[in-house]
């Protein structure tokens, strides 16, 4: 007997080589669009699918939970965060969780680095100056940053893509601090020359530059609160790749207005997509579009990834990205 081909609704549009191969071995309900969904579309969703695939841009509350179908029993997410899923309903439905670890480490790594290279350097101010076409030649002291060579770096979040960074950021000169829930084994802080914080406060104060790489949870929310950030000196500059409700957003603006820290370079926000237009008009900030892992490689990764949990859990087996397991 043929087994029936399991139902998998895809929220929003992958890569088309993804989407062929989802084809091919799933029932599959592709958003040919590439809309956000709306949250009627969601529970219609959750309703119909055996496997659903949200990406960080779908809210899978409770509410939509509640409202799921007796064949749901994945949510195989396109991403590594799962914030945006109610894991505790998934638990209580006995719906298994998955994600896309891993394949994302090297990409965002890279832009992480490429912000730490542009915001001391003004090349954000430099871009918007070229475009206004109000240059008016090179002169010695025109457009002054600073050199990252022999600066401290501290690393919050000291996990795949807190390593990464460390290992490029110490290639260009830098000196390589962290502070992480548990520290690193000894060959591992060896390797990374890395010096290790247990007071995140007592880092913050002693840096020069400060890149945020931890998951967003209840306890990381606001984790560089008005207060903490206030630790760092005037000249230090923040980098986030991770999520903007880690740091506290309003309280960021009214410092890099003051000239209270010197500068920062943010991927992501923390009422994306909406971006506070005070952020925007600033000179001192280099900001981009949620850009960390956005390479072709990584977005085909991640969905090789997705289709190899569906694949995993519809055979009967355990997949291997788990993030939450069903109780059945």
């Amino acid at each position: 007997m043929v087994q029936k081909k399991p139902v998998v609704v895809v929220t929003r549009k992958l890569p088309d080589v993804i989407e062929t191969r989802m084809m091919e071995l799933f029932d599959t309900k592709l958003n040919l669009d590439d809309h956000p969904m709306s949250r009627g579309e969601l529970i219609e969703a959750v309703k119909t699918a055996d496997v659903l695939v949200p990406t960080i841009t779908d809210r899978i509350d409770s509410g939509i939970l509640a409202q799921a179908g007796p064949s749901l029993k994945l949510i195989a997410n396109f991403g590594t965060g799962v914030d945006h899923i109610d894991l505790a309903s998934a638990r209580t439905r006995a719906i298994s969780v998955t994600n896309t670890p891993g394949v994302l480490t090297e990409d965002t790594a890279d832009m992480t680095m490429a912000l730490i290279l542009a915001v001391p350097r003004r090349m954000g101010e430099g871009v918007r100056l070229m475009r206004s076409g109000d240059w008016q030649g090179w002169s010695p002291t025109h457009m002054l940053g600073h050199r990252i060579w022999g600066k401290r770096l501290g690393i919050i979040g000291m996990g795949r893509i807190g390593q990464a960074v460390a290992r490029r950021a110490k290639a260009f000169g830098m000196s390589i601090h962290y502070h992480n829930r548990k520290r690193l084994h000894p060959e591992v802080e060896a390797e990374l020359e890395a010096t290790y914080w247990e007071s995140l406060d007592q880092m913050l104060a002693r840096m020069d530059m400060v890149t945020v790489h931890c998951p967003h949870t209840p306890g990381t929310f606001h984790l560089l609160s008005a207060r903490r950030l206030a630790q760092m000196p005037p000249h230090a500059y923040l980098i986030n790749t991770s999520r903007g409700e880690i740091v506290d957003e309003n309280a960021l603006v009214r410092m890099l207005s003051r000239g209270e820290l010197a500068g920062a370079g943010l991927d992501v926000f923390e009422h994306e997509p909406a971006v506070n237009p005070k952020l925007v008009a600033l000179d001192n900030v280099v900001l981009l579009p949620h850009l960390g892992s956005a390479t072709i490689e990584g977005r085909i990764d991640m969905g090789e990834k997705v289709i190899i949990n569906i694949k995993t859990f519809s055979d009967g087996h355990n997949p291997p990205d788990r993030v939450l397991a069903s109780m059945l």
